[in-house]
């Protein structure tokens, strides 16, 4: 939320903590995070748990943004937070062992859902991590403000507040950014330019990533459909005056192309527009803010040159077009010195179309139109009240209660053909395709889509500050997410069509379930804190929580094909998944001589098992972790860090999930500042090790194109160099 004054400046710490209302802690903990080239003037925090939630310093931000143009990878060195393997530019957050729509990932303020059946453009695909201003990943109790219609943790990025100039002033400020990245060839820019009064500001940023395939480390050659090329303009015009901010950003990200390692099929182009506006002020009575936006998606999947490529009569065009728009409006309000009364309300609405058109002269994919989600409208409409008590100075709790009321529906659909033709060969099999579809999609359109679904959440925390160096906090949830469009929806047997669906990269092929029920989470979770009476020298954090799942969306094997992979139906079971995430720090030493030399590590581990199928979950990441060494020496710091990865034993029988072997990587960083300008200097994978990863699926691109079945490689050695100028 941004709070501004009548003249623009920077807020103390105690104008901070007024402007919290007397909740210095859920409220205020984490720190704004503002690249410190491009400071943000007037901003207050995102609201948190103090000990669950991790914001990303601008040092971190700076250290991942050399490495990747995946805006996801900023969050993994987070506690609890890994990634689940998928585009170069697309990978999906993972909390606690939930990944995906059970994890609320927020951008600007908006919760932006994928709009294809392999969820190959996530939200934060959207932007680009040059434009990330405060990052925040909560892997504990979620506050009912932050969101629902999701089980696990919440990503939240955040890109620059508008800047205005001194009253009588005129501002014109902004930064240049350009990259390269050795392993693969990659290249990446960035820019940002703003014009300002006291009054009125004008910003436009933009950004271009583009990268060839990457080779994994130990000669283990290429990763086949890792290529990509994406690049995004947006405008931000804002209105500054009293105590209150009027901000509307337009945009437009284009990916013409990006190869996914682990699916059958490619992203040939993906072109979002959006409006976001908002509007945020200070009143007597409390704060207020309020937010809108309107997105447009058009998507197009077929097969990249690494997949056999494609022409205007081979491969396979699927075509999706996205319309989501919604708003949400919440207000703070002072209930005496020491109470805070949060309420909020929120509309989104989703509208798609999934439909995969003819190809000329194919005898399977036509003569007809696929249409896979027609006329899909998924629509949630939120209430939330959240009350925050301090009842002593060292104790206060947090109650939050929410509803959300999610509607779906969709239309008929229908397959490529409805004929039958004279079995024998060839014929026979698009025969017998043409009939299971046929029968499919009778059975589907026979079928009531209307759902309604009542969710409720509740979040309970309470903080202790037991002692100076030692504080405790715990809490409950119970939160619920309904199935998204595929999981209720999708509906194709034969397995051509079934393998279309699915974001796991497992190689399966999945079907819907019209009759699937929300998920229901209750967690508890518990965090303790040692530190330094300062809160600077050293923090050690364990935080062990337990989920229990009702109506876990997993998946029965309907069959099994030749090679090994199966056919899938979503259903609902039963989970549990448990786990600890442990973080802590160390000031080694601080000296005029030798600057400032900080350890850091982190260890999680986590299990997850379905009680129904009695067998493990799906993804769920190795006991991991990292040993890090940061030195600052003025403006020169720099970063050595190993990178830790347990052996991967704990697998899902049902999707003939690959096991990984364990693995270390050794990488080194360095920048430094020189008056308007940062170079930064990092090598990845020093020792160049062979390496697969956990959470990426099987290689299909490698399998497609040489018949060899591996899981995705870790990328090997690569040199990236950074430089950033401002003015």
């Amino acid at each position: 939320m941004v709070f501004l004054v009548a003249k623009p400046r920077r807020l103390t710490r105690a104008m901070l903590m007024a402007a919290c209302l007397g909740a210095p802690s859920f409220a205020c903990a984490a720190p704004v995070v503002n690249l410190p080239e491009l400071d943000v003037t007037t901003t207050t925090p995102l609201m948190d748990g103090p000990q669950a939630a991790s914001s990303l310093s601008p040092q971190t931000l700076r250290q991942r943004r050399l490495s990747s143009a995946d805006s996801a990878e900023l969050f993994a060195r987070q506690p609890g937070v890994s990634l689940y393997g998928a585009g170069g530019i697309s990978s999906l957050p993972v909390i606690n062992g939930m990944a995906d729509d059970r994890v609320a990932t927020i951008v600007d303020g908006v919760r932006i859902e994928p709009a294809c059946p392999n969820h190959m453009n996530p939200a934060l695909s959207y932007i680009s991590p040059d434009m990330v201003a405060n990052a925040t990943a909560i892997a504990g109790i979620t506050p009912v403000s932050m969101g629902g219609d999701s089980i696990a943790g919440t990503i939240s990025v955040e890109r620059r507040d508008p800047k205005f100039a001194r009253r009588g002033k005129i501002l014109f400020t902004g930064w240049a950014r350009g990259a390269y990245h050795s392993n693969g060839n990659g290249w990446e820019g960035g820019l940002s330019t703003t014009v300002a009064s006291d009054l009125l500001s004008l910003n436009y940023s933009a950004s271009y990533a583009e990268r060839g395939n990457y080779h994994m480390g130990g000669g283990g050659g290429p990763v086949l459909s890792s290529a990509y090329k994406t690049y995004s303009h947006s405008v931000t015009a804002g209105l500054h005056k009293g105590g209150n901010l009027l901000a509307l950003t337009f945009g437009q990200t284009d990916t013409p192309y990006e190869g996914f390692p682990n699916q059958y099929m490619d992203m040939t182009n993906n072109r979002s527009t959006f409006v976001n506006g908002k509007y945020s002020g200070m009143f007597d009575w409390g704060s207020l803010d309020v937010r809108g936006y309107w997105q447009r998606v058009s998507h197009a999947m077929n097969n990249l040159e690494d997949k056999g490529g494609h022409t205007w009569n081979t491969g396979m065009p699927m075509n999706d077009d996205s319309r989501q728009a919604g708003y949400s409006i919440k207000a703070t309000l002072p209930l005496g010195s020491w109470n805070t009364l949060r309420l909020g309300n929120s509309f989104d609405h989703q509208g798609l179309n999934d439909w995969w058109p003819p190809l000329p002269g194919s005898m399977m994919m036509g003569p007809d139109t696929y249409h896979n989600i027609n006329g899909g409208v998924r629509d949630r409409l939120g209430d939330y009240a959240e009350w925050e008590a301090r009842w002593t100075p060292r104790f206060h709790t947090l109650l939050g209660l929410r509803n959300d009321l999610v509607m779906m529906n969709t239309g008929n659909v229908s397959p490529y053909s409805t004929a039958t033709m004279g079995m024998g060969g060839m014929m026979g099999m698009m025969s017998n395709m043409a009939v299971t579809d046929t029968a499919a999609a009778n059975a589907f359109n026979a079928q009531d889509h209307r759902h309604t679904d009542v969710n409720f959440d509740v979040t309970a925390l309470a903080h202790w500050d037991a002692a100076k160096t030692f504080s405790l906090e715990g809490g409950y949830a119970r939160k619920t997410r309904s199935p998204n469009f595929f999981e209720r929806y999708a509906w194709g047997r034969s397995r051509m069509a079934a393998t279309m669906i699915g974001w796991f990269g497992d190689g399966n092929g999945y079907v819907g379930n019209n009759n699937l029920s929300p998920e229901i989470a209750n967690t508890a979770s518990i965090t303790a804190d040692w530190h330094d009476a300062g809160q600077k020298r050293w923090d050690v954090k364990v935080q062990p929580y337990y989920t229990y799942v009702q109506h876990y969306v997993n998946v029965n094997r309907l069959a099994t094909y030749a090679n090994g992979f199966g056919l899938l139906q979503f259903v609902n079971h039963n989970a549990q998944i448990y786990g600890i995430n442990a973080s802590g720090h160390y000031q080694a030493w601080s000296s005029p001589a030798w600057g400032t030399g900080v350890f850091s590590t982190k260890v999680d581990w986590v299990r997850g098992q379905d009680l129904d199928a009695h067998t493990g979950l799906y993804h769920q990441m190795p006991t991991n972790g990292f040993v890090a060494l940061d030195e600052t020496f003025g403006d020169l710091t720099g970063r050595a860090e190993v990178v830790l990865v347990k052996r991967k034993s704990s697998i899902d029988a049902l999707r003939t999930e690959p096991r990984t072997p364990g693995y270390a990587l050794l990488n080194l960083s360095a920048s430094y500042k020189w008056r308007m300008a940062r170079i930064e200097l990092g090598l990845d994978n020093v020792l160049n090790q062979r390496a697969y990863q956990p959470l990426g699926g099987y290689a299909l691109g490698n399998y497609i194109a040489r018949g060899n079945l591996m899981p995705v490689g870790v990328m090997g050695r690569s040199v990236n160099l950074s430089v950033t100028t401002s003015f």
